[in-house]
């Protein structure tokens, strides 16, 4: 073959050629979008499960993405209210549908109506097993949030096949470090770890505002102050009281109820009490009906009390339901600064500032409704209530 016969067959080869490799590129292009694509939809897909630590460090499976939730035990439902997650809810323990006043719980007063109408998934009341488990195994939410015990947790958990998280916290001293964990870790399953962190801000922020206020002031020319007919584990009269009370803790205030062995509520000796003599005197206005009848029985006791005497007797709202009201709680806190310390907190309009709190912490400024219902703000008379 002359060199002229060979030019044209090396020019087809050199086409073929081309053509081949483009092939081969276009194939490989093809592959590695079709393997871009597998990709992007495999990191589009939540896992189907996951692990969470609770607030007693047990690992629990749950579902890579939690759609449905039901909450049962002290203080459960009312972080899922703060979170802002109640559209997840299918359900709720009777003890949550009955508070269509503000009086006792704060969540469930502002929810009352979507509550009301939400199957019961259990009796509620405490930290045991109340649950309703063939409710809870009909209606199987992906995940149950809960205040319970260890032991009842794990229960209701081999009772029902459905993964239990535990949010338990304390409801004692002042908003602690129990309450911002199961805060997180109820964030952690429902996905809503920018609400919480907005959430637990606002707290530290009121924190740091109290605590600013009087922290210049000596400690000796503080005035001596007392709570009493407070709420726990139910209503209590005069010498129902806390050593370590919250609100007094975030003003530091002084308490003459902080006793040493004790942390919480406590029942006083009444002559203790006389003993003390404080200032001032702080009582719930929910039971001011079990004070009064101690008062009509014994008045001459209240009115040794320098405190009785000069009118400085003034209402503390029960902030401890089924756990703590946070924004009841950090209201006191600013009510108690204000007769306590009136300079420090002169520019505080303690019915402003209370809207202020419920409508971060559960979006509906209500204090008013709050006033209707027998928890305002103000002087305290023996003998005649709020």
């Amino acid at each position: 073959m002359t060199h002229a016969e060979r030019r044209p067959m090396r020019r087809f080869s050199a086409i073929l050629l081309t053509l081949l490799t483009l092939l081969s590129l276009t194939a490989c292009g093809s592959a590695a979008e079709g393997a871009d694509d597998a990709q992007a939809s495999t990191q589009s897909e939540p896992a189907a499960t996951r692990v969470v630590v609770d607030s007693y460090g047990r690992e629990v499976e749950i579902p890579g993405e939690v759609k449905t939730i039901v909450c049962t035990g002290s203080g459960a439902l009312r972080m899922i209210a703060y979170l802002q997650c109640t559209d997840m809810l299918i359900g709720v323990e009777d003890t949550d549908k009955e508070y269509e006043t503000s009086t006792l719980r704060d969540y469930a007063h502002v929810y009352y109506e979507t509550f009301r109408d939400l199957p019961a998934i259990g009796k509620g009341g405490g930290t045991s097993n109340t649950a309703y488990i063939e409710e809870l195994i009909t209606l199987q939410p992906d995940v149950i949030l809960s205040g319970y015990t260890q032991e009842a947790l794990e229960d209701l958990q081999s009772a029902t096949g459905i993964p239990c998280v535990s949010i338990r916290a304390h409801s004692i001293n002042f908003i602690d470090e129990s309450f911002y964990t199961a805060m997180r870790v109820a964030a952690d399953v429902l996905g809503a770890q920018d609400r919480c962190e907005e959430v637990l801000s606002y707290i530290d922020s009121c924190k740091d505002d109290l605590a600013a206020r009087t922290a210049d002031i000596p400690e000796d020319t503080k005035p001596t102050c007392y709570t009493g007919a407070v709420t726990f584990s139910g209503a209590h009269g005069f010498t129902g009281t806390y050593s370590n009370f919250g609100p007094f803790m975030a003003i530091g205030a002084r308490n003459v109820a902080d006793q040493e062995g004790q942390d919480g509520y406590y029942d006083a000796d009444p002559e203790k009490i006389v003993a003390w003599d404080p200032d001032y005197i702080f009582l719930d206005p929910g039971n001011m009906n079990l004070v009064n009848d101690e008062y009509a029985a014994n008045p001459g006791y209240y009115n040794a009390l320098r405190a009785v005497q000069e009118g400085n007797v003034y209402s503390c709202i029960s902030f401890n339901n089924y756990s703590t009201n946070v924004g009841y709680a950090i209201a006191d806190a600013y009510y108690a600064g204000t007769v306590l310390f009136p300079e420090a907190f002169a520019d505080v309009d303690i019915a402003a500032k209370t809207d202020e709190i419920l409508e971060f912490l559960l979006g509906d400024a209500y204090y008013d409704e709050m006033v209707a219902d027998g928890l305002s703000f103000g002087v305290m008379e023996l003998g005649h209530g709020a």
